[in-house]
């Protein structure tokens, strides 16, 4: 399954309200919750904190890939959350972080959560389109650009 059949309004926060990495992750698990993807808050956000424990997955040219493996997950799933401002997320090239796309799978899926993180990152090797995507101000913007990507 293309990561692009996953995205869908209700998975995408664009602005974010948080200003925080740990508030951020939050506020796109809640997404999650309320689209009805995931059935397990708490313990989704739980695991993505703990691989974030193990390293920022806070990339390069303003991209965060939180993710995790969780029992709240059904299937592989997809939040996405664009901040203006940018968020300090650790990442590899100390600049905050505009552009955030949460995987989460379950512990027995992990083929296409690679595949999910492999297609992110093809995406983000184009600066004009991150550069894009990251001043889309709605959640119809990301989606509309994602499908036209």
């Amino acid at each position: 399954m293309a990561l692009i059949d996953l995205i869908e309004e209700t998975v995408v926060r664009a602005p974010l309200k948080a200003t925080e990495k740990d508030t951020v992750i939050r506020e796109l698990v809640d997404t999650l919750v309320q689209a009805g993807k995931i059935i397990d808050a708490e313990t989704a956000y739980r695991s993505v904190l703990d691989r974030e424990a193990k390293g920022s997955t806070g990339l390069e040219e303003g991209i965060a890939v939180p993710h995790g493996k969780t029992i709240a997950a059904r299937e592989l799933t997809i939040a996405i959350g664009v901040s203006p401002e940018g968020v300090e997320f650790g990442s590899m090239d100390g600049k905050p972080a505009k552009l955030f796309f949460l995987i989460l799978a379950p512990p027995d899926k992990a083929g296409p959560h690679i595949e999910a993180l492999a297609e992110i990152a093809r995406m983000s090797r184009s600066k004009a389109f991150c550069s894009s995507l990251a001043s889309c101000r709605s959640p119809a913007e990301v989606v509309r650009l994602l499908k036209d990507e």
